[in-house]
């Protein structure tokens, strides 16, 4: 997915800067490439976010079950 999106910015690129003034190729960069880029990498990350989130609750879950004693075994 990151060849087309590196695709679409070269894309959008090159029609900034066919705009006639800098302002409309600024504002065609931001509505055409940033804008929607942003929402499409925002929505393919919902996954790596939950799995992260995952695995911080798991690692304070182990952490909140390690014996209080420390690293030594009990003694018989």
């Amino acid at each position: 997915m990151l060849i087309v999106a590196v695709a679409w910015i070269y894309v959008v690129v090159l029609m900034a800067f066919t705009e006639p003034t800098v302002v409309t190729g600024l504002m065609t960069f931001l509505l055409y490439c940033v804008l929607p880029l942003g929402i499409l990498f925002y929505l393919t990350g919902s996954g790596r976010r939950k799995r992260a989130r995952a695995a911080r609750e798991d690692a304070a879950r182990q952490a909140n079950a390690a014996p209080a004693g420390g690293d030594r075994p009990p003694e018989a």
